[in-house]
């Protein structure tokens, strides 16, 4: 099998699929290592193909379109964490990750990848389960999510549910308001 073939097979699994398609699997099906396929979806998204990465492996975009993100400041207790997150997946959107904004140390970030409500439960499971805590805990409840989907309008719609449920926080003044731009520029000046 060429890599064209195999390329345009895991394309046809993904789209055949309701569900993540993990890089070992695929790496498994193919006979090639995790790197072949990973080196696979670059190329395939490259050539334009909407394959996201998520919690368990990749999958493709609902409508086939390219996702959007927004990046949404919230506040809740440990408790209503899987309230919130099942909120924004019923809503269609995707939570790729938890970041908080500490005043001392800066912005600290976690990949999340949460697009369904098992997702919410494995997180949940995890979180509970260990000795660890939700990194909301350091900045009194305060974080953020970045969350993707697959319109804009889609968006506005996590937007205000999350407002009407009360999880949505407002930005301070010393907050900054592009995160990543500013972590670049830091990076750059290091």
């Amino acid at each position: 099998m060429t890599g064209k073939e195999r390329r345009e097979a895991i394309l046809n699994m993904l789209k055949k699929s309701d569900r993540q398609i993990s890089g070992g699997a695929l790496a498994r099906q193919f006979s090639v290592s995790r790197q072949v396929i990973v080196q696979d979806i670059a190329l395939l998204r490259a050539e334009g193909s909407p394959i996201l990465s998520a919690a368990r492996g990749y999958v493709l975009s609902q409508n086939g379109q390219a996702a959007v993100s927004r990046v949404f400041k919230v506040r809740h207790t440990p408790e209503q964490a899987c309230e919130e997150m099942n909120l924004i997946v019923d809503c269609g959107g995707r939570i790729e990750d938890v970041f908080v904004y500490h005043r001392v140390y800066g912005i600290i970030r976690a990949p999340m990848h949460i697009r369904s409500r098992l997702d919410v439960k494995h997180y949940q499971t995890e979180i509970s389960g260990g000795k660890s805590s939700p990194l909301s805990n350091i900045t009194a409840g305060y974080h953020y999510h970045t969350v993707t989907a697959d319109s804009a309008e889609t968006l506005d719609i996590i937007q205000q549910e999350l407002a009407a449920h009360g999880f949505l926080a407002q930005l301070q003044d010393y907050e900054p308001v592009d995160f990543w731009s500013d972590q670049k520029e830091k990076a750059k000046n290091e």
